[in-house]
């Protein structure tokens, strides 16, 4: 959720990628105008397919990479699935052409993917092998479920290398079964995200973590001042922070489950604070019914998606991560770079997150063992502040762009040599 500024801007001020772009990368590589000319070999041309039209965390780590490549070395296509949409605009700084094999119908994040989608997806694979080789792609680096579907296939039959970047549950079909045949280097979020075994996927598999910007500061006393206004709340209540769409797997309900038995737990009120698009849900009307309904020394409220994330997370007092076998979340990152402490539970990659003391984790699907877990280290100021310190610090030593660009431009670089 972070806004990140796009320094490529300059670079790629049009938003179409037409061919004198390849023409121009041409005469680089006959007159030595680049870094990579000068070693002797020309920019590598990397294919970012974006599927759909919902941002969420792995469209901001990808920007937040591209952002870092050297255009010298190389250049980026992005190929958005809904031209002039909302993917389209976050990617405004890069060059960009539509899907070529744009779907009537998105898949949806998230649902089984049957042998009836199997076949649209094939539909698509021979204008996009054909998409791949007019544009001289060296590399496809997918970022989604959706997108590994559409665009893995065409990738190998266009002799184009594929990274395949996989950000979910380690038992997830594609990354088991797809994957180990199509793609030549598996990225995985974190440990969690590994597939098992020593064969297939697990051998081209290596964890990269997402990359933040370590340096974000926030003005934590001004944020919580201006959420504290807006709210009408008392100065003394407890803010608990939510940031995300509002999916199953990171368990919206539990959340407000967890900010009400707070409120019984505590002798003030206790506020829970909902950031995300109300239009990603998988949970419907049952939200804010569930909403409507807390009582006692609690109350939550939709506070809709709002840039930069971690200013926002930096005004709540807790960050409160109930999700379920979640690969690895950036506000968990976010909130420990700007110093807003996090209960999550034990599952998934929280762990992961959090290993060596970084936050508090507690049984999944245990409302009462969350606000617990919450109430004792907010009467512990002690804990409270060594924990904020060794999250900053080995939020900033793990999680660094420096540290992603450094493994991805390697891949980058031996797949190209293969």
């Amino acid at each position: 959720m972070n806004s990140l500024a796009g320094p490529l801007g300059a670079k790629f001020e049009r938003a179409e990628f037409e061919s004198a772009e390849f023409e121009r990368a041409e005469l680089d590589r006959i007159e030595g105008g680049t870094a990579r000319v000068a070693a002797g070999s020309a920019p590598l041309r990397i294919c970012y397919p974006f599927a759909g039209d919902e941002l969420g965390g792995s469209h901001v780590s990808a920007r937040g990479l591209m952002e870092q490549l050297d255009p010298a070395d190389y250049r980026l296509l992005v190929v958005p699935e809904v031209p002039g949409g909302t993917i389209a605009q976050f990617f405004s700084a890069f060059a960009q052409v539509p899907d070529p094999a744009r779907p009537r119908r998105s898949f949806v994040p998230g649902a089984r993917f049957g042998f009836g989608k199997v076949l649209r997806a094939m539909a698509g694979v021979p204008r996009r092998v054909r998409f791949l080789r007019e544009n001289a792609i060296d590399v496809v680096h997918s970022n989604d479920g959706r997108s590994h579907a559409s665009w893995a296939l065409a990738a190998r039959l266009a002799g184009v290398r594929l990274i395949w970047h996989h950000r979910g549950d380690p038992d997830a079909r594609g990354l088991r079964y797809v994957a180990p045949f199509l793609a030549h280097r598996i990225f995985t979020v974190s440990r969690f995200s590994l597939p098992q075994g020593s064969r297939g996927a697990a051998r081209a598999a290596q964890v990269v973590y997402s990359p933040f910007d370590t340096s974000v500061t926030a003005d934590w006393a001004a944020m919580r001042r201006t959420l504290v206004e807006e709210l009408g709340c008392s100065p003394d209540a407890v803010l608990c922070g939510w940031f995300g769409n509002f999916v199953q797997r990171k368990r919206p309900l539990e959340f407000v489950d967890a900010v009400e038995r707070l409120g019984a737990l505590l002798d003030k009120p206790v506020v829970g604070l909902m950031f995300g698009d109300p239009r990603n849900t998988e949970v419907g009307d049952a939200l804010p019914e569930r909403i409507a309904r807390v009582s006692g020394n609690s109350a939550v409220h939709m506070m809709g998606f709002r840039t930069p994330g971690h200013e926002w997370l930096a005004g709540c007092d807790l960050l409160l991560v109930p999700a379920a076998r979640e690969p690895l979340g950036r506000t968990l990152v976010e909130a420990m770079l700007v110093g807003t402490p996090v209960v999550a539970t034990d599952s998934g990659g929280n762990p992961e997150a959090l290993e060596g003391g970084c936050g508090v984790l507690c049984p999944l699907d245990d409302a009462e063992a969350m606000a617990r877990a919450a109430a004792g280290l907010l009467a512990d100021p002690e804990r409270l502040d060594a924990i904020r310190t060794r999250a900053r610090g080995e939020a900033r030593r793990r999680f660094s762009r420096e540290n992603h660009v450094r493994q991805v431009t390697a891949a980058y670089e031996e797949l190209a040599r293969g």
